[in-house]
């Protein structure tokens, strides 16, 4: 699934700022990639009305959230690890709500609810909304189940609470939903067909975000790409529009110029892409904007063309090629990131060398590499036999793995000597004299903090590098800084 996946987020409890006449109390709690945790902030908000405040207290919580991710069967386990964790603490609060938010919760509704009695809720990806009505359902005593998916729900009209926050980066949702039926992945199933939110409330929550403070915004989206908006419906449906509908539309190419040129002071990320529907419009608006990082995550999953049919990736290896030389010709200092699956059903070591050789040709500075794990609902799982032996796909993610970090040392390198346009954003892990931000290709950078602050752009001089860290010092603040 082509969705990125911090490792150091999974887990995290969410606080936001406390509402002195909400009474009760509300733990949430979120896994998986960047639209969970967006999700979290549209959940939060919307309870905040109903009289929550959030707590980072499990013990003192009247409601129990947790926002899930069936990508992987790992992050699956430790949701459930976690429900049985708080149910131990229910006993000692019968009045605790459990509920189960997002993709776990459209895949395992009646478990959830019914078979293992551990939840009270179950709310799916679309059915946010529907909380409140869905908590005095539980009151009653009646069940509390709403996974319906949505031909139009975006949640564009809710402004969602920014949770923990550093008050300088912040994810707008601009598409949900995915229409590319990829065999190894269940999002198309646990967050239904790709639509995408009306732009004006797009450019009203970047507006907002903007007075507020924030520096920089990434567009969310299981496919950015694909953005299009003619006046609401999904995207498969854009054929049977009107010729007024498909005159005015709006594509991500315009999007992204829109919000670019609205913002010149801001700056803008995206995620995630597909290479089938990344346009070579969107590269030259990329080229055009200064306040365009210059950073693409695009996914690939394999390099052998044979297995990309078999995953129905809608494209070939010698295509994705052809679009990376595409990039790199127009945008030369662009850095590109990957998603790779290592021992997907009937990869021969022929189709493992050709990962390799294609990692080698697309010179990514970053990846993100998985074993193959069988997830049920998906065609994968109903089609085709988890044949590759587990000792195999472990020594072949590990040779993924080290090339993947002895290509992006030496991309990491390329730095050196340069002086870069680094966004403040927090302190170092390193050393708390030192800020940490990250340049427009999205390397880390590190320097000592001088006179500098959270949410500045500076110019810094890079002297030294880890595989993944640059080191410099600032020599003064960037044209970007207003």
């Amino acid at each position: 699934m082509e969705k990125v996946i911090d490792e150091n987020k999974q887990g995290t409890s969410l606080e936001l700022e406390q509402k002195e006449s909400n009474t009760k109390k509300l733990f949430i709690e979120s896994y998986g990639c960047q639209m969970n945790f967006s999700d979290s902030e549209i959940v939060a908000s919307i309870l905040a009305n109903e009289g929550y405040n959030t707590t980072q207290n499990l013990e003192e919580a009247d409601l129990v959230l947790v926002n899930t991710c069936s990508i992987r069967d790992k992050a699956e386990q430790t949701v459930r690890k976690r429900l049985e964790q708080y149910n131990r603490v229910k006993k000692h609060n019968p009045g605790m709500k459990v509920g189960v938010l997002g993709c776990m919760a459209e895949r395992l509704k009646s478990k959830f609810l019914e078979e293992e009695k551990i939840v009270d809720m179950v709310v799916g990806p679309d059915a946010y909304k529907d909380i409140p009505n869905l908590l005095k359902d539980v009151d009653e005593g009646r069940e509390a189940i709403n996974v319906i998916l949505s031909k139009e729900e975006t949640y564009g009209d809710i402004a969602p609470v920014r949770l923990n926050s550093n008050g300088v980066t912040a994810f707008v949702s601009i598409t949900r939903g995915c229409d590319n039926m990829c065999t190894f992945c269940v999002v198309p199933f646990t967050r239904g067909r790709e639509r995408s939110r009306e732009p004006q409330s797009i450019m009203s929550e970047i507006a907002d975000l903007w007075e507020r403070g924030f520096k920089e915004i990434t567009l969310l989206g299981q496919n950015v790409d694909s953005y299009l908006w003619y006046g609401g419906g999904l995207k498969k449906d854009f054929v049977k529009a009107t010729e007024m509908e498909k005159a005015t539309a709006v594509d991500f190419a315009q999007l992204l110029d829109m919000v670019a040129t609205a913002y010149p002071k801001m700056r803008f990320r995206f995620s995630t892409s597909n290479p089938q529907d990344m346009h070579e419009e969107v590269i030259h608006v990329m080229a055009k904007h200064h306040n365009i990082c210059k950073y693409i995550h695009l996914p690939v999953q394999s390099g052998s063309t044979r297995i990309l049919k078999e995953m129905n990736r809608q494209h070939t290896r010698e295509e994705y090629m052809a679009l990376v030389d595409k990039i790199y010709a127009i945008i030369p200092e662009i850095s590109l990131s990957q998603d790779m699956i290592a021992g997907f059903p009937t990869e021969t070591e022929q189709d493992h060398q050709d990962t390799l050789s294609l990692m080698e040709y697309a010179n990514y500075d970053f990846g993100f590499m998985f074993a193959y794990s069988e997830r049920p609902g998906t065609m994968a799982s109903r089609k085709m036999e988890d044949d590759v032996p587990e000792e195999v796909k472990k020594r072949r993610l590990q040779e993924i793995v080290d090339l993947q970090r002895a290509i992006g040392l030496k991309r990491t390198q390329r730095f050196l000597g340069q002086t870069v346009e680094v966004l403040i954003e927090k302190d170092s892990k390193r050393s708390e004299t030192q800020w940490s931000g990250r340049n427009s290709q999205n390397t880390v950078v590190v320097f000592e903090k001088q006179n500098y602050k959270v949410g500045d752009f500076v110019l810094v001089k890079i002297t030294d590098c880890t595989s993944a860290t640059l080191i410099g010092e600032a020599v003064g603040y960037s044209e970007m800084q207003s």
